[in-house]
């Protein structure tokens, strides 16, 4: 299952953020958004999970939690919509 992770902190790297969800269940891939110019974090990311009971706990414990200071916003993955 793929999930949704903003409003981190811009401190924030992939092996941080796998490292809260590891909490929960083994983590396939871990990443952070940064901008592509100056590399800075983007404020948010993503997290994929094999298993989809460890990854819906992780998103029931973890969004509306503080990490560093910032409410987390956690959620199943939305597909990306199409602009035709």
């Amino acid at each position: 299952m793929h999930i949704y992770v903003g409003n981190l902190s811009y401190r924030m790297d992939d092996k941080d953020l796998e490292e809260i969800f590891a909490k929960f269940g083994v983590v396939t891939n871990s990443t952070v958004i940064t901008d592509k110019d100056t590399g800075r974090s983007k404020g948010f990311g993503f997290i994929e999970m094999e298993i989809s009971d460890e990854a819906k706990l992780a998103i029931d414990a973890l969004n509306g939690n503080d990490c560093e200071g910032r409410v987390l916003r956690v959620n199943e993955a939305q597909e990306k919509q199409s602009k035709d």
